[in-house]
């Protein structure tokens, strides 16, 4: 599996996902620019241009026409994907950390950390594609105030439920989904002992993943917000995905970032990890990255993956077909007859 190097961020990536169809490539890093690939190819499209500060997140529609970043700069912009033009930048109190679509585009969440004497906030934005730019309101529809004396912080908001709620994990290990018409908590859970550093939905939104800096992931029936499975590691784990076309588990991570250039990247343990998803069992590596990889995603098509890593790099990798055609083998005791 011979990986492309896709090298246009001066800076450590934070963040990379593919757009609904598996064509394009975000990659957000902390030197301000978002920048789109050609996922074939690995092409640099271009780049959107505007933010003084670290981008955390990124979010593209559906019909790949326009798309949110969030930044340190305390602002969420909206652009049109094609052009590169910035279409609407939402002023925050605070460093905006995440930002998700709502089912049908028509709105938006943002994630804000806390910032002098302002709270940590999740904000509701209407921004109906119909209607025209200029007609938006940059004040939120819906904030949700999250208390200093908590000294939580949110790290990832998702839709779910049609969009009648908030899924939003925290620094704490903690998740909660909130009402989007009230605000209020309407499920809580305490999976992890650290900070959840990134979720990661199947297609359907019936499963999701969670990654933590406690050296575990761990895979939940999105309905119920059951564990189903964990997968330990011996490091940090900053990002995870469900492959969309086998039961696998791709994971990344490694020690954290402030020890990297004391360590050897054989010992830094910067390797992408597969897990079977049903059997919890490491399977195999990819290695290659020379930092903690802070960032995975799955293209839509299961042929391909990127990871992007602390090194500035992102890595591009399409799977042989040795593993495209890889059956998954059935430990002893499985699909056994009963015996009477």
């Amino acid at each position: 599996m011979r990986p492309i190097l896709l090298k246009g961020h001066e800076r450590s990536l934070t963040y990379v996902s593919y757009n609904y169809d598996g064509d394009l490539l975000f990659t957000a890093s902390k030197d301000n620019l978002p920048t789109v690939w050609n996922a074939e190819t690995g092409e640099r499209i271009g780049t959107y241009n505007g933010h003084q500060g670290a981008v955390w997140d990124m979010d593209c529609n559906k019909s790949s026409s326009r798309l949110l970043t969030a930044s340190a700069d305390a602002t969420c912009k909206l652009w049109n994907t094609e052009t590169g033009e910035e279409l609407k930048s939402f002023p925050h109190r605070g460093p905006v950390r995440g930002v998700a679509w709502a089912e049908g585009g028509d709105e938006f969440a943002t994630i804000s950390d806390p910032f002098m004497e302002n709270d940590a906030l999740i904000s509701i934005y209407q921004v109906p594609e119909k209607s025209p730019v200029e007609s938006y309101n940059l004040t939120p529809r819906l904030e949700i105030e999250l208390p200093k004396e908590n000294i939580i912080k949110a790290t990832n908001v998702v839709f779910l439920g049609l969009n009648s709620s908030l899924f939003v994990t925290f620094d704490d290990g903690s998740i909660r989904l909130y009402d989007v018409k009230t605000g209020s908590v309407l499920n809580s859970i305490h999976p992890h002992q650290k900070k959840i550093n990134r979720v990661s939905f199947n297609k359907e939104k019936t499963l999701f993943i969670t990654s933590s800096a406690d050296f575990t992931a761990k895979l939940f029936d999105a309905v119920r917000l059951e564990p189903l499975k964990t997968y330990k590691t011996d490091r940090p784990v900053n990002d995870a995905v469900i492959s969309p076309t086998k039961e696998h588990i791709l994971l990344g991570g490694g020690q954290e970032a402030m020890s990297v250039t004391t360590t050897a990247g054989r010992a830094g343990k910067f390797e992408t990890k597969f897990f079977h998803l049903v059997y919890e069992e490491e399977f195999g590596i990819v290695k290659g990255h020379f930092g903690p990889i802070n960032a995975i995603a799955i293209n839509p098509d299961g042929r391909s993956y990127a990871s992007g890593a602390e090194d500035g790099y992102v890595r591009l990798h399409f799977f042989d077909k040795s593993y495209l055609d890889m059956e998954d083998p059935v430990p002893e005791g499985d699909g056994e007859e009963p015996t009477n």
